[in-house]
């Protein structure tokens, strides 16, 4: 008989594991095989078992997730899925997960078939986490599947004996890699070098500089390594999680609590009674049951509870990283003779003031999700009909508590001290940064059965999703889709799914918006030819649909006109019968969703008695009808033009997954990897008028960054050198090409800067699980990837001319080192022709990382069974153990300026009953 489907349009029927599915980063041989040996109903809900399976996805499953000791999922993810990449810019506790993009989109989120963004999850709560590719596997989200998905599973309760898992782990964190700073006496030096190259006096003497290299005057002449002075070498993380499940006949049930803590790097002072450092505390309830009203009815309620604290100093952690890379290492003293904060009159912030004397911020996050569905088996009206109701209710609220206070700073003269902002009281302001509500109800209905060598399997839904945000009007989507899979003999199989919806962003009258897919698939090795074939399990699928992406907007069909203070929206009036008024943005009252085509063919199977398998997945994806402004519009009209449906990008590429895992005696062990290519052109972008080929942005990449072409650097300078406009070139700058061969540099220079080609990147993951002991190993890496610095965090003395400067800068251009330079000559502050955007600062984003390494132990049976224990597993794991990046002097996915990446190196122990 067929089960009934859980919540949501699109988690029945997507996925299933095989023997030809690949399980990335599988916590052992064994896992894998208990894992297929399940029936289908126990692993994802639907009845269409994975010989149906015809839309590309893929897969992890709860022993993976724990592996990363992290606080976000997203980091989790990484180099785990094929097609999935991830970015993360930030090791802020809090703010710390990827970027994702799944075949170039970023990918709605959904939980157990809803889309909803809570990304702070507890890893022991997920069954599995999949990403949905193709139209095929999204088209049933109609106006918002264009983006693929991600979508997470929940666990739930089983008929059987129950279980209580514990589990307690706790570590460090270490910054992967933070910038270096020029000490105080090479940044003088250099300081003077540069001044000297503008034609302008020195500013520090030679009993300066000898001053600063002695370190005789620490007031007056100061180095300050900053890094050491407000930030900690180290951090703790820690995470407890105790669930239980189980159930009988009647009654499942899966519960699971977790209380998790990351403390951040900012140093704190014993003079304060409260903490200024950057800290979260987060404590998970969920709660998963399924009740059996009668043997044909079940009635399913999902609980979700989340409350997270968090800290940062009242000077807030981005200032002080800006500051770190703004503020020279002779500035000032941290303090002066008399415990004073120092300070001059170009930084009068003192970042150790800004980490403990500034008061402190906190947030509190309230999160709670209530998902209630009742099921009806209707077998004696036809079997595997049934008919389900769901609704759900989400509320998320955040607050954040300002307790700032400002402080003085002061330089000290030698005979006085010169004084720099007030010592004041502090404040108390509290302010509702977020307020959100969503209310998501749906019904739905299916029928599978078969009919000899005929099957079928029908699923419909009608649902509405209504989510106010803030202080905004209601948004809506509300419509219906459904899925049609029809077989025969499970050797050739058909799919088609539609969705039709939209949302209320669109103006009244829009018809429902109407994205079809359909899927064919052919079990090859289930042909007669194959039977004795060394290929196993061997598929071919391919689909193609129409899919959607609502982009539309606040209200942008609408002409609206804002008042002089900015505090409201007037509708429906002029500017002559409202005073202060201005007219905003023009409306577009012909705007509709953005639309996108994609075809999707693939290839799977295994050899070698299934101890090989493989998956090749093919994609060509169309976006267009996407908005964006008019490149060719003009200014004469005193207005900006709307976002228009003008915009074409297409990205192609292909997914590969290939792994072999082996059995012998008590020794198994397991090796794979997955890689993604993808491609992006932009087609049609209305764009202005270019009068060279390589100006052109369409045709290029989407994204693809445009600057100078850099040459390397003059070495000598003639009157036919060419340089920036209004600008004479000096030896040691930049020389770069001129592409029209017209005697100077301006916007007709300006051509595709950095690697052209494809992103590329890939995930590798090994162990094995012997007597016992257990190791696991991912190894995750990018391509082709760009990565452009600029500004503070790459030029020298920026900030009119008072910042800081780096140790690669001691490279620099002289003509002494004029052969082998690698940094140009020195300015201070702007350089007009130095400082562009050019291929010169633009370095290679590609790199290779240890993400995540664990080695566990498992007792012995008999030894658990003593003290009355099922299992007792001691691990310890570790979370970006090193890096081999081509561009080493940052870390390749944070730029500096921002918090770094941490290094965690964990432990724990886990116990089941």
């Amino acid at each position: 008989m067929a089960s009934a489907p859980a919540a949501g349009p699109v988690i029945r029927n997507e996925f299933r594991i095989s023997a030809t599915q690949l399980k990335t980063g599988s916590a052992s041989w064994q896992d894998s095989l208990k894992l297929k040996r399940k029936k289908p109903a126990q692993l994802l809900s639907g009845s269409v078992s994975d010989t149906l399976k015809i839309a590309s996805s893929d897969a992890i499953y709860t022993a993976d997730l724990l592996k990363s000791p992290t606080g976000s999922l997203y980091n989790i993810l990484t180099g785990r899925l094929s097609g999935l990449y991830t970015n993360q810019s930030s090791g802020e506790p809090g703010f710390d997960g990827a970027a994702l993009q799944l075949r170039g989109q970023s990918p709605l989120m959904i939980i157990d078939g809803i889309p909803r963004s809570v990304t702070l999850l507890d890893p022991e709560e997920i069954e599995s986490v999949t990403v949905l590719k193709d139209a095929l596997a999204t088209a049933m989200l109609g106006v918002r599947g264009s983006n693929g998905a991600l979508l997470i599973t929940t666990r739930k309760g089983f008929n059987g004996k129950r279980k209580i898992a514990f589990t307690a782990q706790t570590g460090v964190q270490q910054a992967l890699k933070m910038p270096d700073f020029l000490n105080a006496y090479d940044y003088a030096n250099l300081y003077n070098e540069a001044l000297r190259n503008d034609g302008l006096a020195a500013k520090y003497s030679n009993a300066d500089l000898e001053a600063y290299r002695n370190g005789t005057d620490p007031t007056g002449h100061p180095d300050v390594n900053w890094k050491d002075q407000v930030l900690r070498p180290a951090a703790p993380i820690s995470r407890y999680n105790l669930n239980v499940s189980g159930g009988g006949d009647a009654t499942r049930y899966f519960i699971s609590l977790e209380n998790f803590n990351q403390g951040g790097l900012i140093k704190e002072s014993d003079a304060n009674k409260y903490s200024t450092n950057s800290s979260i505390t987060r404590y998970i309830v969920r709660s998963n049951i399924e009740v059996d009203l009668d043997r044909q009815t079940t009635l399913g309620l999902r609980l979700f509870g989340r409350i997270m604290n968090g800290t940062e100093p009242g000077g807030t952690v981005t200032n002080i990283f800006s500051s770190l890379i703004n503020t020279p290492n002779n500035a000032y003293p941290v303090f002066n003779p008399d415990g004073s904060l120092g300070g001059v009159q170009q930084f009068t912030n003192n970042i150790y003031g800004q980490a403990t004397a500034a008061g402190y911020q906190a947030t509190y996050n309230r999160d709670m999700i209530a998902d209630v569905s009742l099921t009806r088996k209707l077998d004696s009206w036809a079997k595997g009909l049934w008919v389900r109701g769901m609704a759900s209710y989400f509320a998320s609220a955040s607050q954040r508590t300002m307790r700032n206070k400002t402080f003085a700073t002061y330089q000290y003269t030698g005979t006085g001290y010169r004084v720099f902002g007030v010592n004041g009281d502090q404040s108390n302001a509290s302010t509702v940064s977020q307020n959100n509500r969503q209310v998501y109800a749906e019904f739905s209905a299916g029928y599978s059965n078969r009919f000899g060598a005929n099957g079928i399997d029908v699923y419909l839904a009608a649902n509405s999703d209504t989510r106010s945000i803030d202080g905004d009007l209601d948004l809506n989507y509300s419509g219906i889709s459904g899925k049609l899979t029809y077989d025969f003999n499970k050797k050739y199989i058909a799919e088609l799914a539609f969705g039709m919806n939209r949302s209320n962003r669109y103006p009244k009258g829009t018809p429902l918006g109407l994205f079809p897919a359909l899927g064919l698939a052919w079990n090859i090795y289930q042909e007669d030819f194959m039977k004795d074939s060394w290929l196993k399990d061997l598929k071919l699928s391919a689909s193609y649909g129409k899919t959607g992406w609502d982009k539309a907007g606040y209200y942008v069909f609408n002409q609206y006109y804002t008042d002089a203070s900015g505090l409201g929206y007037v509708f429906g009036a002029t500017p002559a019968t409202v005073n202060g008024v201005t007219e905003s943005t023009l409306a577009n009252p012909d705007i509709r969703w953005e639309k996108s085509d994609k075809l999707n063919i693939g290839l799977q199977g295994s050899v070698l008695n299934q101890r090989l398998a493989f998956d090749v997945q093919y994609f060509n994806n169309k976006y267009y009808d996407l908005l964006m402004q008019r490149g060719r519009n003009s200014a004469v009209l005193g207005n900006d033009y709307p976002d228009e449906n003008i915009g074409i990008n297409r990205y192609t590429g292909a997914d590969f997954q290939l792994k072999w895992q082996q059995q012998s005696g008590n020794f198994s062990y397991f090796i794979g990897g997955n890689a993604s290519l993808v491609k992006s052109r932009v087609i049609y972008s209305d764009e202005v008028f270019q009068q060279y080929s390589w100006m052109q942005r369409t045709g290029q990449a989407v994204g693809q960054p445009f600057g100078y072409i850099a040459e390397g650097l003059y070495q000598t300078v003639d009157a036919g050198s060419v340089a920036v406009t209004g600008y004479t070139p000096q030896p040691g700058d930049i020389k770069y090409k001129d592409l029209n061969n017209d005697g100077i540099i301006d916007q007709y220079d300006e051509a595709p800067i950095g690697s052209t080609k494809p992103l590329f990147f890939y995930g590798v993951t090994l162990g094995f699980n012997w007597k016992g002991l257990d190791f696991s190993a991912l190894l995750q890496g990018v391509e082709n990837r760009n990565m452009l610095l600029t500004g503070n965090s790459e030029w020298e003395f920026q900030s009119n001319g008072f910042g800081q400067a780096y140790p690669f800068q001691l490279d620099r251009w002289t003509p002494q080192t004029a052969g082998s330079a690698s940094y140009p000559r020195l300015t201070a502050g702007s350089n007009v022709n130095n400082h562009k955007t050019s291929s010169y600062w633009m370095h290679s984003g590609d790199y290779l990382r240890l993400k995540t390494v664990e080695l566990g132990y498992t007792l012995p049976m008999r030894i658990s069974r003593k003290i009355k224990l099922d299992n007792i597993r001691v691990f310890a794991n570790a979370l970006n153990l090193f890096t081999i990046a081509d561009f080493d002097r940052v870390d390749p996915e944070v730029k500096p300026g921002s918090y770094p990446i941490q290094r965690v190196i964990n432990g724990g122990i886990s116990i089941k009953l």
